[in-house]
């Protein structure tokens, strides 16, 4: 029974668009609960205090689900048809991370994998329960479990056939089912990864501080950005392919088969000009359907500024730039202030007559005052 349930597994997931499939037990110990504690022991996690507060759920499988026996790992492809990096020598556009071109991959992927439940369930009548990256579950450690590939020196998931361009769902069940072998690191001694960071986010091989990570500091991170990374950011304004572009396994990768997750036309080449211009409903209605919508549209024109601050090009010094210095909200006109003072320090010192008088907010007012490191 268990055998005839793993075949129509493998044959289930790839004819509902997933390109990898494996199994894994998911009530044995693993190195994995280790690494996240002293993940989490270092502050490397940073303001994301979810990890904290659900650190003992993440630990094991079984920490969630007690009855829960196999984990199913399926993987999905996103790999690109484009040199994701080429934007960053266009100080005109915006780096946007691949994964949020297209569609947002939590609702594609979950849409097939709750398909996959379904059937798995009327043909086993097993309990299940579906998990695509919104709950504490480690999807990685189990996909390597599953034999979907390796985590990297640069933390993420490398597989043979789609390099470091998978998307991943978890269907755990109390069936008992027949593990596939883990895979091994493929690593060796390469250090591409980790040399191409612009912030130096990994303290060691397979260690990431998160805090020092773009990903991080343009999706996750509330409030002004550091400003120690500003300058390494570039025109990065949503996450940070870097260190996934540059492995070497991506030689095997292909574009993906799924037409949800490729670049949307109007994503595809995003110019900070345009964006600068976004109220809360334009950003909204530009990003619909798109994972850059959780951010809200302050944080996005911070990340934004920080393009243009690092563009080097005082034409973005437009009326609808000027006005982010009055804006509401206090961390878009902090951002404002710092991205003036790197392109124009005549003009920086004018507006700095016209708005620190009436600056209530104390970053604002250090920012305009350059008590933070501004420009630098």
């Amino acid at each position: 029974m268990a055998d005839d349930l793993t075949g129509w597994l493998n044959t289930e997931a790839r004819r509902l668009g997933f390109d990898a499939v494996g199994i894994a037990p998911a009530d044995e110990a693993w190195p994995a609960a280790e690494r996240l504690e002293a993940f989490v022991e270092a502050g490397y996690h940073g303001s994301m205090a979810w990890m904290q507060d659900t650190l003992e759920r993440r630990k094991t499988p079984t920490a969630m689900w007690p009855e829960a026996r196999s984990a199913i790992v399926v993987g999905m492809n996103y790999g690109p048809d484009i040199d994701p990096l080429g934007v960053l020598e266009r100080p005109d556009l915006a780096g946007v991370s691949v994964y949020a071109k297209g569609s947002d991959y939590h609702d594609v992927l979950k849409k097939r994998l709750k398909q996959l439940a379904r059937g798995f369930v009327a043909r086993s009548g097993q309990q299940v329960k579906v998990f695509v990256d919104t709950a504490p579950l480690m999807e990685k450690p189990l996909a390597a479990k599953a034999g979907l590939g390796w985590q990297g020196k640069h933390t993420n998931l490398v597989s043979r056939g789609f390099g470091s361009w998978l998307f991943l769902g978890v269907m755990l069940t109390d069936a008992v089912l027949p593990g596939d072998a883990e895979e091994v690191d493929h690593c060796g001694s390469c250090r591409a990864c980790l040399d191409i960071c612009p912030t130096d986010a990994f303290p060691q091989p397979y260690q990431l501080d998160a805090r020092r990570c773009i990903a991080y500091l343009t999706i996750e991170h509330h409030g002004p950005i550091p400003h120690e990374f500003r300058r390494q950011i570039g025109n990065r304004i949503y996450g940070c392919d870097d260190c996934l572009a540059v492995c070497p396994w991506n030689k095997f990768a292909v574009q993906s088969r799924e037409q949800a997750l490729w670049a949307r036309l109007e994503l595809q080449y995003l110019k900070l000009a345009d964006l600068i211009e976004l109220d809360d409903a334009a950003f909204r209605t530009l990003f619909a359907g798109s994972p850059i919508k959780r951010i809200g549209r302050n944080r996005f024109i911070r990340n934004v500024l920080i393009g243009i601050g690092n563009s080097g090009d005082r034409n973005f010094l437009t009326e609808k730039f000027f006005a982010c210095l009055a804006d509401p909200d206090a961390t878009v006109r902090a951002t404002a202030v710092w991205a003036l003072h790197c392109l124009d320090e005549n003009r920086f010192e004018l507006e700095k007559l016209r708005h620190l008088p009436h600056e209530t907010d104390p970053v604002v007012e250090a920012e305009w005052r350059c008590e933070t490191g501004s420009g630098q």
